[in-house]
Order: C-alpha cells, then structure tokens, then sequence
C-alpha cells in the first residue's frame, strides 16, 4: 500500500482487492499506519518497520501538516494537496499519537516538535472556553472557527461532542505525556479523566454516553460495545502511565465495571456484537470491536487473576478472529466484518477509517502483556 511516487500510502482497497491509486488520502489514515509501524518496530526492531514509519511521517510532515493555520488536514488527495481542510480534535490527536510513537522509534528531535506543536494548536483552539470540565469541541475550519461536526456524528444525531473524540485525545495525550513527562499534559489527562467519570459514564447503565450537545447532555440511547471495552483498557493505560494514585483510586472501579458490564451484555457466540440503540442489538462483528474486545478483556484480568472467565474471553474471541474475520486471500488482511451467520460484509479491506491500528494494536499489546 506505499505509494512510492506521490508519498505516504495509498487511501483505498476494495472488498474484490482492487487497489485505487488515486483515491483520498485520509490523514487519520496515514497517522494510524505511522502508528503501527513505530510501535512494530519498537517491538520487534526490525529495520523495514522503521523505513516504513520514516515512509509514513514524511508524508504527514510534507503533506498532511497546514503550514498557515497549523494542525493537520482531514484528508488529502492521491498526490497530496489537500481534498478537504477541515481541522478537527480527533484527527489532531491522532497525529500527535503517532508522532509520539515515531519519536519514540527514531529519536529524532523533529518529530517532537511537529508533536508540541500539534498540541499547542488543540489547545489553543479546541479547548471549550467554558472550562476545564468541558473538554474540546470537534469540528472546525482551516482556521480552527467552529464547524458542524458531521465527521463523528452518526446514528441520525448531529453532536458536538463525542466519547469518541475525547478518548482518543486521552490516548494520545497518555502517549506524549510518556515519552515527555511533561506536567501540562499530566493536567490535561487529569481533566480528561474527570470528565469521563462524571460526564460520559453513565452508572446506571454500565456504559459509557456516546454523543452530546456541548455541555455533555447525551443525545441517543445508544450502547457502543466496542468503544466501551476500548476505553476501559486504553484508562487503565492512562493511569498506568499517569501513576496517580487518587485518580486510579478513583477510576478504576470504572473501569472494572464498564468491563464487566460488556461481559455480561455484548460477548455472545465467541465474538462481540457491534451496538445496542433503543434497545435494538446491531450483530454485525466489526473488524475493530473483536480487536479492542480482546485487549480489553485480557486488560480485565491482568487487574483480577481471579476473573478467568476473562481470559477465557479472550482467548475465544481470538479464536473467532483467526478462524472467521482474518480474510485468507493473498494481498488482504482483516473483513471489515461479519453478518450474525459469519459470512463477510462486503466492504472495503482498506479505507481512510481502516488500516493495522486497532488489529495491529491488538497483536502488539498481547505480544506486551504476554511477553511474546
């Protein structure tokens, strides 16, 4: 998938394995691959990961970076001018995640400062100006005024803020705070932490909220599994790297209960379900919820030995995977997903959404844990 001539990889291919050459180039997309491959090689030190990643960061620093008005685009096209300029949270972070990880890799003192600098800008510009405890707004122009946030809005809602947003600022945030120590950004993770405690759980449910108006007032009736089980690893990991012990005190009953809580209600027939709306239970197996379902219930009982029902749970859901959602085909890798019955959805292998982010991520993080 490198595309060797315009930079970066290519954006696009297809559920029949045909390889667009001139589709979008999602910024998200080439954060996620920069991502991975820092992090493969990180794990496995082999030097074609690190040309890889190297492959992908120059494309971000040439390309997907906006030289004017700072952040990164949301997309660009096949030969990187940009398709479409929005500037919004979650693909800042993203950015700032990947950075993160590559600086880690190279060492190369760049790659921190396109990081800070990226960092600055969410700050300057996301940050809500009604408080701390308000987290970000999404959506905005090339020059950060506010926009409709029609990227992460979905299930006939238009929201201004998301869980997803916030989580994947948490995860990055926990990632430059790791190779930095920087205490700003520990207060950042703090406020992050606050909020999800008492705007986005919800402990009557078990759940985490998924879309809001500004002020954190949930929109839908909506259980996100996949989200859910993602968030209660990728915490724990926050306050791992955070080692506060007030606030680990303080969230990780959370945790532990959103966990629980999709146990009991999502893992059924060895994978997970995709969501519940009104009560309405959507079966479909995407790709990226058995990934996170199997991190986060080996998350679960690393904490709690005793719980083997989990590790049991994470054992079968990757069986699932290996025998029904990894694609055989030469040149392929993962479905996007499954029916109830198993048989694939007809989607595109690759997408500016899909990539070896949250299957790569899996593999590395039971490779981690499980000193593979």
């Amino acid at each position: 998938m490198a595309d060797r001539e315009n930079g970066g990889f290519y954006g696009y291919l297809g559920y029949d394995l045909k390889l667009d050459k001139k589709a979008v180039k999602g910024c998200i997309l080439n954060s996620r691959i920069l991502w991975f491959f820092s992090n493969a090689y990180l794990a496995l030190g082999e030097e074609s990961l690190l040309e890889s990643a190297g492959h992908a960061f120059r494309f971000l620093r040439d390309y997907c970076l906006d030289r004017e008005y700072g952040g990164v685009y949301w997309s660009l096209d096949h030969k990187g001018q940009p398709e479409d300029d929005t500037k919004h949270t979650y693909n800042q972070a993203f950015a700032i995640y990947a950075l993160s990880s590559y600086y880690d890799a190279s060492g190369e003192e760049e790659v921190l400062e396109i990081a800070r600098d990226l960092y600055r800008a969410v700050e300057e510009n996301c940050k809500d100006g009604c408080g701390a405890a308000n987290g970000y707004r999404e959506a905005f122009t090339r020059d950060f005024r506010p926009a409709e946030n029609d990227k992460l809005s979905e299930n006939g809602v238009m929201a201004e803020k998301t869980m997803n947003t916030l989580l994947h600022v948490f995860e990055a945030y926990t990632e430059f705070y790791r190779v930095t120590k920087d205490g700003d950004i520990a207060d950042r993770l703090r406020e992050m932490l606050d909020i999800m405690a008492d705007k986005i759980y919800n402990p009557g449910l078990g759940r985490q909220e998924v879309f809001f108006d500004r002020f954190w007032n949930p929109l839908i009736d909506l259980y996100s599994y996949g989200h859910d089980i993602e968030t209660a690893w990728l915490a724990d990991r926050g306050l791992e790297i955070l080692d506060d012990a007030a606030y680990t005190e303080r969230l990780a009953p959370i945790t532990e209960a959103i966990t629980e809580h999709i146990f009991r209600r999502a893992y059924t027939d060895h994978s997970l379900v995709n969501e519940a709306e009104n009560g309405v239970v959507d079966t479909t197996r995407v790709w990226w919820v058995q990934a996170e379902a199997v991190v986060g219930f080996l998350n679960g009982y690393q904490k709690h030995p005793e719980k083997q029902e989990y590790l049991a749970a994470a054992e079968d859901i990757w069986g699932y995977i290996r025998e029904h959602l990894i694609d055989k085909r030469p040149g392929s890798e993962w479905y996007a997903g499954l029916d109830k019955d198993r048989n694939p959805i007809e989607k595109p292998i690759v997408d500016p959404w899909k990539c070896p982010y949250h299957n790569g991520r899996m593999c590395l993080e039971v490779m981690r844990r499980l000193g593979g």
